[in-house]
């Protein structure tokens, strides 16, 4: 048993208990961001597989899990969705996928990090105001569903980074949280569907990333279905605050990792 489970390591990126042990973290963090649990921890799945691998490999290797995540996260919220957000932005972040294929080149990491940090963390410091708490709920506003698609189409392809922008948006439609959480889901799942040809045109994915996905797929469906029950056991007046605090939190990681990355910071 244990020669095979070796012999199956081997064919994977998990060639030391590190490397699986960061592995097992990030896709639980990741997973359970998909059932609906806060945007932060997905944001924490590749800088925790960066500490073993390049974070250009590790952004391949959580791809094909992400689309196995977006498949049951599709199922399990399949009775919930707002129509009207997706018909907004879609069309907005299939152009900003583009623009980040278009300049995967020249574009940095880094920077982008920092500039969605800042971003989200300027619309946390707004939302918190005092002022604010009195304020109506927002409608839907064409121009504003055009920037912050676009930019979670952009940020999502260059750094898996997508949730900030798309909740800058939808956030203050104060959707219930479980058709906020479809919606989510659906806007993700296409994202992610779309960014596996450029992806694939860039070189990211070889043998060994596929074989390391794959093993990975059964942690990645239990860690979005417990993450799914939670959220469907939140209320509204629960599930908004913790949102705004996981953005706030990703907010600071982003900004964290941009200022440390354009400093040369390893």
């Amino acid at each position: 048993m244990t020669d095979t489970l070796s012999a199956l390591l081997a064919l994977t990126l998990f060639d030391t208990p590190a490397a699986l042990t960061a592995a097992v973290v990030a896709v639980s963090l990741v997973g359970l961001s998909k059932g609906g649990l806060g945007g932060a921890f997905a944001l924490m799945g590749v800088p925790v597989l960066s500490l073993v691998m390049p974070p250009v490999q590790a952004a391949a290797l959580l791809l094909p899990i992400l689309l196995m995540m977006d498949a049951v996260g599709l199922w399990t919220w399949r009775h919930f969705r707002d129509w009207a957000v997706l018909r907004a932005m879609l069309p907005a972040a299939m152009l900003g996928i583009f623009i980040g294929w278009m300049a995967a080149a020249y574009t940095s990491e880094a920077l982008v990090r920092l500039l969605v940090g800042l971003v989200a963390l300027g619309f946390v410091l707004y939302v918190a105001l005092p002022r604010r708490s009195a304020a109506p709920v927002a409608g839907h506003r064409p121009v504003a569903a055009w920037i912050w698609g676009s930019s979670a189409g952009f940020t999502s392809f260059v750094a898996h980074a997508g949730s900030p922008p798309f909740q800058i948006y939808t956030l203050p439609l104060r959707l219930d949280p479980k058709v906020f959480t479809g919606t989510a889901v659906v806007f993700f799942a296409v994202n992610n569907l779309v960014k596996v040809v450029p992806y694939a045109a860039l070189g990211q994915f070889d043998t060994r990333t596929l074989w390391s996905a794959a093993l990975m797929l059964p942690l990645a469906v239990v860690a979005v279905l417990a993450g799914a029950m939670i959220v469907r056991r939140m209320r509204a007046a629960v599930f908004y605050p913790f949102m705004y605090a996981m953005v706030a939190l990703v907010s600071v990681k982003l900004i964290h990792d941009g200022v440390r990355g354009l400093l040369g910071g390893v």
